[in-house]
């Protein structure tokens, strides 16, 4: 299954590759060094809502929530700025937010054994309400915002926000296949029950992968309100799905138990890149969102064709 992986991480490695060279094409502006280093500042959230996500996906879980706990922890940063807060007890706020929604969503879906879809589903919905509550339905906007250069500074020449990514990632790497705790990640995926009867804390891994999630949305949000500088009602509203597209894409399996960050690190390049382009080719955001929505049906499709290969494979040998 290892091959099979690897396959899927090269045919979309070749689609990434097939993608940026037909936006080079049709949008000469998409291979600028601005524009480079702006897709990698805009590919950052995603990527690091994504690897979080990951965690929970493969599990055989769902977080839906994530676009919201985004939202929420980036608010909850802005909301301190503009209370004249330091600019690391806003950070830590928005990091302690995210970590608190992704320790409730991982208690009462793994320890009350309630339906991921519908736990998350629901936090979806109350998390956006607090943010409308948090920002009075209405743009804050502090009057200065300390820590903006986590999202606007470069450096040596590379966005601040894509090293935190690449630390992210690196340490979401180590996490998954040099641990412990990764190898239970996929085994509770594979078969739940049979990590339980190998031993497992199934509830307890189960938790902490949402805890993972959750930090994750704490660092997007962090990253988000630094480059806006400003909370939004509607703030991360979409992101969830664009995360959840990057993961599926990735190679990363909705039945849980197989994927990789490196996967999903490709799958979020698609998604920036591919949303990079269409602005500049003014392409409507309506038609945006309906082509957006073609590319988390085709990747849900995609995950689906792959999962029978899988099968077949197993059944052959």
């Amino acid at each position: 299954m290892a091959t099979v992986g690897r396959s899927n991480q090269i045919g979309v490695a070749l689609a990434l590759v097939a993608l940026v060279a037909l936006m080079a094409f049709i949008a000469p502006y998409f291979w600028t060094t601005g524009n480079l280093l702006e897709v990698m500042r805009q590919v950052s959230a995603i990527a690091i809502l994504a690897a979080g996500g990951t965690f929970v996906i493969l599990t055989a879980g769902i977080d839906l929530s994530v676009g919201s706990a985004l939202g929420l922890c980036a608010m909850v940063a802005i909301v301190a700025a503009d209370n004249g807060l330091s600019p690391w007890t806003a950070i830590l706020l928005c990091l302690v937010a995210g970590v608190a929604i992704g320790l409730v969503n991982g208690v009462v879906t793994a320890f009350l054994a309630l339906p991921a879809f519908i736990v998350t589903l629901a936090a979806l919905t109350y998390l956006r309400g607090f943010v409308y509550v948090g920002t009075g339905g209405t743009t804050v906007t502090p009057s200065e915002v300390a820590f903006s250069w986590i999202g606007q500074s470069s450096l040596l020449g590379v966005p601040v926000a894509a090293w935190i990514m690449i630390v992210v990632y690196a340490g979401g790497w180590f996490l998954l296949n040099r641990t412990i705790f990764g190898r239970q990640i996929y085994a509770i995926g594979g078969n739940a029950e049979a990590a339980r009867l190998s031993g497992i804390s199934v509830r307890r891994v189960t938790a902490m992968a949402y805890v993972i999630s959750g930090l994750t949305a704490g660092i997007a949000g962090l990253i988000i309100a630094a480059r806006l500088q400003s909370a939004v009602p509607d703030l991360g509203s979409g992101y969830e799905l664009n995360a959840i597209a990057a993961i599926v894409l990735g190679g990363t399996s909705l039945m849980g138990g197989r994927g990789s960050l490196v996967g999903t690190l490709i799958g979020a390049l698609f998604i920036g890149v591919l949303s990079n382009g269409m602005t500049l080719m003014n392409v409507e955001s309506f038609y945006q969102q309906i082509i957006m929505g073609f590319v988390i049906l085709l990747a849900v499709l995609v995950d689906r064709l792959r999962r029978r290969g899988g099968r077949r494979l197993e059944g052959s040998g």
